[in-house]
């Protein structure tokens, strides 16, 4: 964590309302940070500002940050907060995003050629909207010195003790971290993002090798196969499925299996190794390497921590 020192003695906090923001974020950013001086006597708060679209504040601010969206947000709804999110940026404010609210970082054209991140189902729409960002979904939470980007729905909690760390060290983070009952230490956006294959690209006959894939999964499946499946050479087999689903085959077939095991090991009673063999890993090893390099956990800790107990009916 880099140490940020305030334009102020009490760094003031804008906090952007837009067309569509997630309000439960927007107003728990100003809750949490209202909390501070509650749970130490010395210890002060922020001073929290709401700016709306309709009257973007002309004052400095020391920090500003653009909230999630539950309206789909493309973050060209309002560009006169683009132009004062520039100015702000411009004059030494810390930007700072969660989720959607990278949009509007994008736009404003505050995250060239700099790493960010947002959620991780909104990577495709990210990447295609903003080529030169370094993305980097796997991760909750970014910082980039001036720039802040955190990633999921709720991980605007993750920014609010990300900024307390910094503006009030790590006591004031530990103490309100307990009151609020959180404790999002250690967490990356893979151990949660699935794997959602694109079919409705409309090459028919890509779609059957998918579907091939999907049943077959524990086959050990060579890609001249698939091609003599889709009834193309090899060639244009390997051009077509990277068009159609984004990913070269023997990457998709990687994380479709990654896939189904995850599931496997949230609702299954299956050893970790009859999983690995169910989706076409022979070596345990082998399947437990790739599986901790795409979820960042290894199978067993990531089945204590996402194992779903079921439910005992009477």
């Amino acid at each position: 964590m880099t140490s940020f020192v305030p334009n102020t003695p009490n760094p003031i906090l804008a906090l952007v309302d837009y067309p569509g923001v997630q309000r439960s974020a927007l107003w728990g950013l100003a809750d949490m940070f209202a909390l501070l001086p509650r749970l130490h006597d010395d210890q002060s708060g922020p001073e929290v500002r709401i700016i709306s679209a309709a009257d973007p504040a002309p004052s400095p601010c020391d920090a500003f940050v653009f909230p999630p969206s539950i309206d789909n947000s493309q973050g060209t709804e309002a560009p006169q907060l683009l132009d004062w999110a520039v100015t702000q940026h411009h004059a030494g404010a810390l930007a700072c995003s969660v989720c959607a609210g990278a949009f509007w970082l994008g736009h404003a054209d505050l995250l060239t050629a700099r790493p960010a991140t947002t959620h991780w189902a909104l990577e495709d729409r990210f990447r295609a909207a903003f080529p030169k960002v370094d993305l980097r979904p796997e991760h909750i939470l970014i910082d980039d010195h001036d720039v802040i980007t955190a990633g999921g729905l709720m991980a605007w909690l993750d920014l609010g003790l990300y900024l307390t760390g910094r503006w009030y060290g790590s006591d004031a983070v530990s103490r309100l971290a307990r009151h609020l009952l959180i404790d999002p230490a250690g967490r990356e956006q893979r151990h949660y993002s699935s794997f959602r294959p694109n079919r409705s690209h409309g090459d028919a006959q890509i779609l059957t090798v998918q579907r091939h894939m999907e049943r077959q999964v524990q086959d050990q499946m060579q890609t001249e196969q698939l091609a003599v499946l889709a009834g193309m050479s090899l060639r244009t087999f390997m051009r077509r499925f990277q068009s159609a689903t984004g990913y070269p085959p023997a990457t998709y077939l990687q994380a479709l299996r990654i896939e189904k095991a995850r599931a496997a090991l949230e609702r299954g009673g299956e050893s970790v190794s009859e999983i690995a063999w169910n989706v076409g890993y022979q070596d345990l090893s082998a399947f437990s390497r790739v599986f901790k390099a795409r979820t960042g956990l290894s199978p067993g800790t990531y089945r204590r921590r996402f194992h779903i107990q079921p439910q005992h009916h009477p």
